[in-house]
């Protein structure tokens, strides 16, 4: 099949997106549509929630992009696409025992090292769930400290299921110490920006009300009923690079859509590409 070659940034410029699909094989159309609208330079997935033998690899790559992933049957998994070849792939955390979640895939495309995450949800504070999670972000950021540096191009990016703070809920009051919203997650956020990250929409939008999951109930996003909670992290030298972030929300009242829209950061000609 004639592969359809997606319009980019040019040659070192990167529209970089992430985006939990809450199920790839459900949410097929909805991802090849947006990356013939939107063509992105990468796509991060997930909660892709296939098993890596049934992932539709041609469908993707007849779009025009080479395609890594790393799933398991009905839960987690997370895939990204590139206009530019991948390499270097990693799957998983360091210590991952052999059932570990598959929640962690990491590779270098265009210059840049992408490290795509689908952080554990928690539950509900004071679980094990919960703590888990939190012991889950320390993994996390052992990781980047045992093998990236700073100094380096990397975008580290996913479905957190955490806010940074009250702008990015919609309702604080009902929200407090809830899960996605209690103090020792975003510690255990701001933690892992310590490694040398730059949370990039707030380098933009520093106002609140800006949303990227909203629940099926109630009609919430049609009320705007939303919580921030996929995010784009950036070291100094892509954030340096970084000229917009773009929460495509529109894409949240389509039919049968995803609960978490895609977010873009847009990224300038100014690093290498590959």
């Amino acid at each position: 099949m004639r592969r359809h070659r997606p319009r980019g940034l040019g040659l070192g410029g990167m529209k970089l997106t992430t985006w939990n699909v809450n199920g790839l094989r459900a949410r097929l159309t909805h991802v090849v549509d947006f990356l013939r609208d939107e063509a992105p330079d990468v796509l991060c997935l997930q909660e892709t929630k296939v098993q890596d033998e049934l992932f539709p690899r041609e469908v993707l790559e007849d779009q025009g992009y080479d395609v890594e992933f790393f799933g398991q049957k009905a839960y987690n998994g997370v895939a990204i696409l590139s206009r530019h070849r991948l390499t270097d792939v990693v799957r998983g955390l360091p210590d991952d025992g052999p059932d570990a979640e598959r929640r962690v895939l990491a590779a270098t495309t265009g210059g840049l090292r992408v490290v795509d995450l689908y952080v554990p949800n928690g539950q509900e504070p004071g679980t094990d769930k919960y703590r888990f999670k939190l012991d889950w972000f320390r993994r996390l950021r052992a990781f980047l400290d045992a093998h990236y540096s700073a100094a380096e191009p990397i975008a580290v990016v996913g479905d957190f299921n955490v806010t940074f703070d009250d702008r990015d809920v919609h309702d604080p009051a009902w929200w407090h110490e809830k899960i996605l919203c209690s103090t020792p997650e975003r510690q255990a956020l701001r933690h892992l920006l310590a490694f040398g990250l730059d949370d990039a929409l707030r380098r933009h939008h520093a106002a609140g009300g800006i949303y990227t999951w909203w629940h099926y109930t109630a009609g919430a996003a049609f009320k705007d009923d939303g919580l921030r909670i996929d995010h784009v992290l950036l070291s100094p030298p892509a954030a340096r690079r970084c000229k917009d972030v773009v929460v495509h929300k529109h894409l949240r009242q389509r039919p049968s859509p995803s609960d978490h829209v895609p977010v873009t950061a847009i990224l300038d000609d100014g690093g290498p590409a590959g």
